[in-house]
């Protein structure tokens, strides 16, 4: 090479090793310190888990009347061969002839699917767990295993509230699942769901856990994922990374009917003593107490609550354990036994997880104290509708007086009409304007108390209006129809 070539290459390498030496010497010392960071590795609990995960599909079976283009259903109601949706369904349910002792008019016809789901097998013996609404309504339960054999599958018990199920094959020595701890689950944890969307059977997706306790339903603190969980995936485990399952596939979040980042799964520990109820006895026995519930954070503070927590009774069930305990419209349950109570979603979990026939001391606040009872817990019946006790009071005779600083004009209510009630005190809201309107107060509406005063008389409720003050808001207790809730206001200036 040309000396003064060579030179100048010398000097440009020399430099550039200048100029960038620190730089790069501190990048390869900053690699040297820092661990490189692993991704998780899923394939040893799919291994474990995965052939105890099984493909349910359901089937009921159709009229055998059959359409005039050979269906194996009739038409429905107002649909003609002409009608755009025919050729959808001459599509998908081909023209089918029949043969020659083929039934004729009504009667038992074929089978049709019905339904795809998940389920993951929990003994040896053939108890399979999946989720209520996977083989609701169904006639036959077809259960898939991951070796491809396809077994006819019994349903012991469904129970709607938790959405849980129990389906049984009769097969021996089934690969099953390791029931885990869903308490011990840490948010940001990996989690992963092996199912089956859209009929793609042992399909594995995998993401973290993005909640706990999420308030879906009133017997269910939910598991909130971000793991990939679609139609077909409902019912499936969901595992920790010890291969444990830690929950059932349920729900997911969506506008589209897709997955959109957010999915959740029923708690192991909760499905599971579903599942042992639906085993032993084939339903699942609730207490109950006859209480109706609401969240009460926006009112702690007038009612000298000492924080943000309980649960307000709006209604008492007549003749029902809460009733006979002395529990009264307005109070506000803040434990159940030895729970405390945080929200009031805790209370239907805490009663129905309870024993029919068990006494429970609760505790109370009512008009600014705290009080202890003892109730004894009922079964919960099948879900009924519950009968009103009927809207609000009868007008009195007396004319309404003028509105005050809440914009309420109230009368008083003869006792006659309270008894019907079963009330003990309150007046009857007459007209409404101003913060009382905007508050969402309505005429017929009955004002029971004032933050932790009882309301008996008109009078006597506008003389508590008079005292308030008017940079705090005021709770009123106030019943509506059949139930009642608090409802905070602020008085105008007058």
């Amino acid at each position: 090479m040309n000396k003064p070539i060579k030179l100048i290459l010398t000097l440009a390498v020399a430099g550039a090793s200048w100029l960038l030496g620190p730089a790069v010497t501190a990048q390869a010392q900053t690699t040297q310190s820092t661990p490189a960071t692993q991704l998780p590795d899923f394939t040893g609990l799919v291994e474990k888990a995965g052939p105890a995960v099984v493909n349910i599909r359901t089937t009921q079976r159709l009229s055998a009347q059959r359409s005039p283009r050979g269906l194996p259903f009739p038409l429905p109601d107002g649909m003609d061969e002409n009608d755009p949706l025919f050729e959808f369904f001459r599509r998908f349910f081909p023209p089918q002839q029949p043969g020659p002792n083929a039934p004729r008019g009504r009667g038992p016809g074929p089978e049709v699917p019905r339904g795809v789901g998940s389920g993951f097998i929990v003994s040896a013996d053939g108890y399979v767990l999946t989720n209520h609404h996977v083989v609701d309504g169904a006639e036959q339960i077809y259960v898939t295993l991951s070796d491809d054999r396809e077994l006819s599958g019994k349903l012991i018990g469904s129970d709607q509230r938790t959405d849980v199920a129990l389906v049984k094959i009769e097969a021996a020595d089934l690969p099953h699942v390791e029931i885990g701890d869903s308490s011990k689950l840490r948010v940001g944890e990996w989690v992963v769901a092996i199912g089956s969307p859209f009929g793609l059977n042992n399909t594995v997706t995998a993401g973290i856990v993005s909640a706990k306790s999420r308030d879906t339903g009133d017997y269910l603190p939910f598991i909130q994922t971000d793991v990939a969980v679609n139609p077909g995936n409902s019912g499936g485990p969901l595992l920790n990374m010890s291969g444990q399952v830690v929950g059932i596939n349920s729900q997911i979040y969506s506008r589209t009917g897709g997955f959109m980042g957010i999915s959740f799964a029923i708690p192991i520990d909760e499905a599971m003593r579903v599942a042992d109820q639906l085993r032993d006895t084939g339903r699942v026995i609730r207490g109950r107490i006859g209480v109706g519930i609401d969240v009460t954070r926006d009112v702690a503070e007038p009612l000298g609550l000492p924080r943000t927590a309980g649960a307000l009774v709006r209604s008492v069930e007549r003749d029902g354990p809460a009733d006979r305990a002395g529990v009264q419209v307005g109070d506000i349950i803040l434990r159940f036994g030895d729970r405390q109570i945080d929200k009031a979603s805790d209370l239907p979990r805490l009663v129905g997880g309870t024993v029919p026939g068990t006494r429970v001391d609760i505790e109370v606040w009512r008009r600014g104290d705290q009080r202890s009872l003892r109730l004894t817990v009922d079964e919960l019946k099948p879900e009924a509708s519950a009968s009103a006790e009927g809207s609000g009071a009868q007008p009195g005779q007396t004319a309404p007086a003028q509105a005050n600083s809440l914009g309420l004009a109230v009368t008083d209510i003869p006792d006659t009409r309270l008894a019907e009630l079963r009330l003990k005190n309150g007046v009857l809201v007459e007209a409404v304007e101003g913060a009382a309107a905007a508050a969402g107060l309505r005429e017929g509406d009955i004002v029971i108390a004032v933050n932790n005063t009882d309301v008996t008389s008109a009078r006597q409720f506008d003389e508590l209006v008079k005292k308030l003050d008017p940079s705090k808001s005021a709770v009123l207790l106030v019943r509506r129809g059949d139930a009642a809730q608090f409802v905070p206001i602020r008085p105008e200036q007058r």
